[in-house]
């Protein structure tokens, strides 16, 4: 995404229209965590006010900041108490990919919106208004291709915990004592994209763009 001229008019006004897209992509995110922890039998998010679509709820200022600037990044997670799961291993991944999933969905929404309603959006709207409904779909699919990197505290080494034999438990655990460190060093070197561009690439395929494609890739 980047935004290299904030400067400008067009810098400002590029951020403004990613905006509503980052604010809604956090809380959804966090909030079908929430949601699916409820559903297999845990209440903490619900008890600590998490299952909300305030932004102001799920706010993360450094992982806010790199989506809204970057195009990947993370919200405060939600509190999760595996001891309330009717089965650990099932409904840890449940609960894991329950926000990328949530991403994913208004990803898929959103272009079939612009495939049903486009024209029509377009005429009422303009320009500004079709950047709008892309930046949800773009911010949405970075989001949840981001939070899929098997590198703790993202999603995806949840997911890969599950799954793990025991005999490299202590890996994971390694891992969780540095992994923000570990991502911060694959961001500021770059490295993060040959993690993150497959997994994008991947869900993209997931979306019915059909002759939106030409449009935008």
């Amino acid at each position: 995404m980047g935004f290299r001229n904030l400067g400008s008019p067009e810098g400002l006004r590029m951020l403004l229209l990613t905006l509503p897209a980052v604010l809604w992509a956090i809380s959804f995110h966090e909030f079908c965590h929430g949601y699916a922890a409820k559903l297999v039998g845990d209440p903490t998010a619900e008890r600590q006010g998490r299952l909300s679509l305030n932004p102001l709820a799920h706010f993360d200022v450094m992982g806010t900041l790199l989506l809204l600037f970057v195009g990947f990044g993370w919200a405060k997670p939600v509190p999760i108490n595996t001891r309330y799961f009717r089965n650990p291993q099932r409904d840890i991944v449940l609960v894991s990919l329950a926000g990328a999933a949530g991403n994913v969905a208004t990803a898929i929404a959103c272009v079939l919106f612009l495939r049903v309603f486009g024209r029509v959006w377009l005429s009422m709207t303009g320009g500004t208004g079709f950047l709008v409904v892309w930046q949800m779909v773009t911010v949405n699919m970075g989001l949840a291709a981001f939070n899929l990197i098997p590198i703790p505290p993202l999603d995806g080494s949840k997911v890969l915990y599950a799954f793990m034999p025991y005999r490299y438990v202590h890996h994971y655990y390694w891992l969780e004592r540095n992994g923000i460190i570990i991502l911060f060093v694959l961001l500021f070197t770059g490295v993060i994209d040959f993690l993150f561009n497959p997994i994008f690439r991947l869900l993209l395929s997931l979306l019915p763009l059909g002759d939106l494609r030409g449009a935008f890739f």
